[in-house]
């Protein structure tokens, strides 16, 4: 499996590196400077944190993970299927508190440099790339977007050819009891991977996404947000006051 913890200056990041030429890091909670509920690396500007630490922290996180904050953006998410591609620069930086994003849950983007990003507490972070290094994009992913198809939708955004992913931690199967209003459609769309007993298995119903999709390799990180409360934020576990964890991803530039 090409996914390791890492620690960049402090900031733990579980890196990906199943494609030559992306870089892939799935955030977790340590190294930031929120306090509280929110300690530390929260990335989550509506999160109910002080603004200005959240924006320190989305600079450190971007330190760490080796990206621009001038040319690094994310989605405004609601739970939806809509994927954006970014073909250009945003218009204002990713640590800028007044960030206006686009409404969606996903983003790709075939640009060297450009960062993309999606926030998770216990919805699945997903990255996808080209396995031929064009091309890379990510989504959250939680039930409502898992059934809506936003992983689909991610992956048809790239394009066709050979496709690698990474699904990051999130809601694991052993603590995420969902009633029948979310299982049976999980059960319906995905089937019975789906579950584990009442409880969803996320992870595995995005894993099943990208390959229906046609990824020909899927990581799978199978780290739970609601039980690891020293390494990740989870909404479930800790309510509304809940930081956000991401994973950034770009393309790196070619030498020479």
């Amino acid at each position: 499996m090409s996914l390791d913890w890492d620690e960049v200056e402090g900031v733990s990041l579980l890196r990906w590196s199943g494609v030559a030429g992306v870089a892939a890091v799935f955030s977790g909670r340590r190294g930031g400077v929120s306090d509280g509920a929110y300690e530390s690396l929260n990335l989550g500007l509506r999160s109910g944190d002080d603004l200005g630490r959240v924006a320190e922290n989305r600079r450190l996180a971007c330190a760490a993970a080796a990206v621009d904050p001038a040319r690094t953006s994310s989605c405004h998410q609601f739970h939806s299927a809509v994927v954006h591609e970014a073909v250009a620069d945003p218009a204002q930086p990713f640590d800028d508190t007044a960030v206006v994003s686009p409404r969606g849950d996903g983003l790709v983007t075939r640009l060297r440099g450009r960062a993309v990003v999606a926030f998770g507490s216990d919805c699945v972070p997903v990255v996808v790339a080209r396995a031929d290094g064009t091309g890379v994009g990510v989504c959250h992913a939680g039930w409502r977007g898992l059934l809506g198809g936003v992983v689909e939708h991610t992956v048809e955004a790239l394009g066709g050819g050979d496709l690698k992913a990474a699904v990051g931690p999130c809601a694991g199967p052993d603590a995420y009891a969902v009633g029948a209003d979310v299982a049976e459609p999980l059960r319906e769309r995905f089937g019975g991977a789906a579950l584990h007993g009442p409880n969803a298995d996320l992870a595995a119903c995005a894993r099943i996404a990208l390959e229906r999709a046609g990824v020909g390799a899927v990581d799978v990180a199978g780290l739970c947000t609601i039980t690891d409360a020293e390494r990740f934020f989870s909404y479930r576990r800790d309510g509304d006051a809940c930081g956000r964890q991401a994973v950034i991803a770009h393309l790196e530039a070619v030498n020479g």
